[in-house]
């Protein structure tokens, strides 16, 4: 009994919010202990300290707790206010970065304030949600339609049309995914998908969207045409890692034609990846070789962040990997039902926007740690090593929880459904909420 009452207190006032969320939570947690520890081998050899990656990545995961902790305890309808000075926060930060950032792996993607490093594109890419939600909650109203049918809910658009609203979205997405682009192009990529999928979501027409992106398709056309084409000392004066991108679609394309350019180390360096994570994969079977017996880890480069997805199944098989696989889709299922219980646009598409970004992510770190994908750089959210990407994830999921706290009081507080008075009437549930 006293266990149970303790149990109860501890979830009634510091687990608040959709339990399945907080359940994935810590298993990535646990999951990112146990494999950073074990793939982290060259860190250790290099600092000759055996627990340093693993106590740095408890510290980060520790800290991302208790940010969890404070932000879903705050009322969902205040993150309204975060786009107003977080996204020219992240457009500023972009900008520095570009000019005076610090430069890993030919790629300035890093700012350093005093001991701390961190990656401003990932507040971007949280900025770049809140805003977009923000856009396009005002931007449609729910009306109810009497019809031979009943009562209908229809959505139509505020101030008479989705112009406006399309603009104001085409630009923030444009402006964020240019800055990033240049250093980062995978990150660009996803930002920019995830936030194409919240403006259908959101009710934007189609007509609006196809039109936006065929001109961007276009644009991305004719640029990896002029990027084939220019010799590769014009491509490193436009950006550094531009040779880079060129020798890799030229590898893809006609591995046998890769010239003796500026990228030819880095396409070796990443052949030379995908060749050990493969390998790492190879050496697993159904349940593994067990947890810090991987073989990979000392020859794959970067096996504790970009690759780490390779070394868990090594390591814990070809089942761990579905299972960790499972948690992502998992998660990405428990906020589309979270979104289905609001009853206001915002805090619905947050949580879309949150979980989509995540789940993106975590989906191409994996098909690039099993070869389906080419080498993009991208972290196993939560997973693998990595303070920035830790902290904003950690973010992320406290607004996830907030709004899953916002949609259970909006369940509670519903009533029950009112008597047929009528064959010309149907029954409704109505709400003590309306919707924005």
């Amino acid at each position: 009994m006293a266990w149970n009452r303790i149990s109860n207190f501890i979830s009634e006032n510091f687990f608040k919010g959709d339990k399945a969320v907080w359940m994935i939570y810590f298993f990535l947690c646990m999951i990112s202990l146990v494999e950073i520890y074990s793939a982290s081998s060259n860190l250790t050899f290099k600092s000759g300290h055996h627990w340093a990656p693993m106590i740095s990545q408890a510290g980060f995961l520790i800290a991302g707790f208790v940010i969890i902790l404070i932000v879903h305890r705050i009322p969902c309808k205040y993150f309204k206010l975060l786009p107003l000075f977080l996204l020219p926060l992240a457009v500023v930060l972009l900008i520095c970065t570009k000019l005076m950032g610090g430069e890993v792996n030919n790629a300035q993607r890093w700012m350093k304030l005093g001991q701390f490093t961190f990656q401003p594109s990932e507040i971007a890419k949280s900025a770049v949600i809140l805003t977009l939600a923000f856009i396009l909650s005002k931007a449609q109203t729910e009306i109810k339609v009497r019809t031979k049918h009943g009562i209908i809910t229809k959505l139509k658009a505020t101030n008479g049309g989705y112009s406006k609203p399309f603009k104001m979205c085409s630009a923030v997405i444009l402006l964020v995914c240019a800055l990033i682009c240049t250093e980062n192009f995978s990150t660009a990529a996803i930002l920019f998908t995830v936030s194409v999928a919240m403006m259908f979501i959101g009710n934007i027409p189609n007509d609006l969207m196809l039109k936006g992106i065929g001109v961007i398709a276009a644009f991305g056309v004719v640029a990896v045409m002029c990027m084939c084409m220019l010799p590769d000392t014009t491509l490193a004066s436009l950006s550094k890692r531009a040779p880079t991108w060129k020798a890799r679609i030229v590898n893809k394309i006609s591995p046998e034609s890769v010239s003796d350019s500026m990228a030819v180390i880095s396409i070796q360096d990443a052949q030379k990846q995908e060749t050990s994570a493969l390998i790492a994969v190879a050496n697993s079977n159904v349940i593994g070789r067990g947890p810090g017996n991987s073989e990979e880890r000392d020859f794959l480069y970067r096996a504790e962040s970009d690759f780490i997805y390779a070394i868990i199944i090594e390591e814990l098989g070809i089942i761990g990997g579905l299972f960790v696989l499972i948690l992502y889709v998992v998660l990405l299922i428990r906020v589309g039902k979270i979104a289905q219980k609001c009853d206001r646009f915002f805090p619905a598409y947050l949580v879309l926007g949150l979980g989509m970004i995540m789940v993106l992510q975590a989906l191409i770190n994996m098909g690039v740690a099993v070869g389906m994908l080419p080498v993009t750089g991208q972290t196993l959210p939560l997973i693998s090593k990595g303070g920035t990407s830790i902290l904003i994830t950690s973010f992320n999921i406290g607004m996830i929880l907030s709004v899953s706290r916002y949609a259970d009081k909006v369940s509670e507080t519903r009533l029950e459904p009112a008597e047929e008075i009528s064959s010309n009437e149907t029954n409704e549930y109505f709400s003590s909420i309306g919707m924005e």
